[in-house]
């Protein structure tokens, strides 16, 4: 049976940070004292994305969802100068978990959430107690047909590679596309999801940002072994809970990390990209489940 979390519990604070010469943004929920589940987002959301997720678990946890710079009502002063790579997140996510005196805590991690993350669990492994990867990929094979014209950019990052990219998603229907992507219910997805992004997205200067991410990707590949050899050492209890469908991550990247942690519990969900949108009840049942009942 789910425990259905006190009201004190399901109260979310809306607060500020100061990290890295960045005011980050974050929602928090959950008794302080709890475990810590560090909720990362991908592109092109921000914590908005764990609001319903928040709620069902917050009874359990201490959930701390940040805003990575460049997404959200995270605030990047000009004067900071700041260069947008996956570094550079993790530098500033580092930064933040120290602010809040994180010592130890489990990872959920989604899309650009994962390579985030996870330099944060290569770089700090006694830290982590648990993993919950949610279409958030660390392998080739996991790279999907959508990726081609990125991959273009990243073989020859010139003005019209990177127009082509800007033309075909960073707008309101290529968001839209990314969330109702292999759903079969559209009904279930909330509008207010895409359109809150497609809006953040039309900031000045943001689409440049994005495009930047999308050129540093590259950079992540590189990466796979180190993250790989994380899921190895480490053995933390780890849920792989993918919607089959994602264009961009696709099930065999979720299927691979059996071959570095074969304790992982790997899960395909019946959805696309933004499986907590309709299986937000489901996936906090298996975190509970996998997760909650290991870490202290």
């Amino acid at each position: 049976m789910t425990t259905v979390p006190s009201s004190a519990a399901t109260v979310i604070h809306h607060r500020f940070a100061d990290a890295d010469g960045v005011r980050v943004f974050y929602r928090e929920a959950g008794d302080p004292a709890a475990p810590v589940l560090l909720l990362l987002h991908g592109f092109p959301s921000s914590s908005h994305q764990f609001r319903t997720l928040i709620p069902l678990l917050a009874d359990r946890f201490r959930i701390i969802a940040p805003d990575l710079p460049g997404f959200g009502f995270t605030e990047v002063p000009a004067e900071r100068h700041y260069r947008y790579g996956f570094d550079a997140l993790a530098r500033t996510l580092g930064a933040f978990v120290d602010a809040l005196g994180l010592k130890r805590y489990a990872l959920y991690v989604f899309d650009y959430g994962a390579p985030t993350g996870l330099r944060l669990a290569v770089a700090h492994p006694e830290r982590v107690t648990g993993l919950v990867s949610q279409n958030g990929n660390t392998y080739l094979e996991g790279l999907g047909d959508a990726w081609a014209p990125i991959r273009a950019y990243w073989s020859e990052p010139s003005p019209e590679n990177r127009q082509a990219i800007r033309d075909a998603i960073l707008h309101l229907e290529g968001t839209r596309w990314q969330y109702l992507h292999g759903v079969d219910d559209p009904a279930l997805v909330a509008p207010e999801a895409y359109t809150l992004d497609a809006l953040l997205l039309e900031r000045p200067g943001n689409k440049d940002i994005q495009l930047d991410l999308f050129l540093d990707y590259a950079n992540n590949l590189e990466r796979y072994p180190d993250f790989q050899r994380f899921f190895r050492t480490s053995r933390v209890p780890t849920l792989v809970i993918w919607g089959r469908h994602d264009p961009f991550f696709i099930p065999p990247g979720a299927e691979a990390f059996k071959r570095d942690n074969p304790d992982a519990v790997v899960e395909l969900l019946d959805t696309g990209h933004f499986a907590l949108e309709t299986h937000a009840a489901h996936i906090a049942r298996r975190i509970r489940e996998v997760i909650g009942s290991a870490v202290a």
